[in-house]
């Protein structure tokens, strides 16, 4: 029988407001030279094509969101992090780092 395991789409105030509690991990799951032309501040980076779930910094009491570009290869990388043995909920910024700039959360360039 397979882990329990989910993945939730959540909105970019949401995962703003749970950054800001201190009570989530996010992870950037674009390529290197995405993050490096814009990436979301508090993003740790660990992309698709080199993803490493054990390089995910899990903290129980901590949720995991992972984002992308548009919200599809957090998609990925989630069934990977399953594939991995994670059991729980892993979280996806929709519509990825576009939904953030443009619920007007800041985005560090270059």
């Amino acid at each position: 029988m397979a882990p329990p395991f989910q993945t939730e789409f959540v909105d970019a105030k949401t995962v703003k407001n749970w950054l800001e509690a201190e009570d989530a991990i996010l992870v950037d799951v674009r390529e290197a030279q995405e993050h490096t032309k814009a990436r979301i501040e508090a993003a740790t980076l660990n992309p698709l094509s080199a993803f490493d779930p054990a390089a995910i910094p899990v903290q129980d009491e901590k949720k995991i969101v992972f984002h992308c570009a548009s919200g599809v290869r957090c998609g990925m990388a989630a069934e990977q992090m399953m594939q991995s043995g994670h059991e729980g909920t892993i979280y996806r910024l929709q519509g990825g780092i576009q939904a953030w700039h443009e619920a007007g959360y800041p985005i560090l360039f270059g």
